[in-house]
């Protein structure tokens, strides 16, 4: 099975939280069923992201994003040859400086089409990782406005497409024991 039959299997695997979800998931199997590398963001400006919904005890991390002013999941494209779920944690921790890592196995947990910059379109795969509940200390040139939110919060001041996501997280979150995840 290749990676791409996997993630295929993967996405086909989410119960969607509503409509918008279940439109990005066909779009998102129509998408990587296409020709080319549907990772490529200068080959096609319609192209497939990763991102990460990051918990710990203290919540969800959010951040402004640097380009649309807007609060998200912390996340971007996928490089030459890497896979999705690297990516989100690679992008997590450039974003974050968090220490984070996924759940065992990864969990693909939530699939959005939306607008991404420069007139691209993203199918963002959206990824759950784990950190420890400590402040997060962005790169250089990240964004500096990045902060663990409540889930209510979250709720409230992200863009507002991403609250379903978040709401689902939210209940979800309620039935794990976090500190263990972490390792605390």
């Amino acid at each position: 099975m290749t990676p791409l039959d996997r993630l295929r299997g993967q996405i086909e695997a989410i119960t969607p939280v509503d409509q918008r979800e279940r439109d990005s998931i066909v779009a998102t199997l129509d998408r990587l069923g296409m020709s080319g590398d549907p990772f490529d963001e200068s080959a096609n400006d319609h192209h497939v992201t990763a991102s990460a919904f990051v918990v710990s005890p203290r919540g969800v991390i959010l951040h402004r994003h640097r380009r649309l002013g807007i609060w998200v999941q912390p996340g971007g494209h996928v490089d030459r040859g890497e896979e999705p779920h690297a990516a989100a944690l690679r992008e997590t921790i450039e974003e974050t400086g968090l220490d984070a890592r996924h759940l065992t196995p990864v969990n693909l947990f939530h699939v959005d089409l939306h607008p991404g910059p420069r007139g691209h379109t993203h199918y963002d795969l959206r990824y759950i990782l784990v950190a420890p509940p400590v402040e997060p200390s962005p790169a250089p040139g990240e964004s500096p406005d990045v902060y663990w939110f409540d889930f209510d919060a979250a709720q409230e001041r992200c863009e507002p497409a991403l609250a379903p996501a978040l709401a689902k997280l939210g209940q979800a979150f309620t039935y794990w024991n976090v500190k263990d995840l972490v390792g605390e």
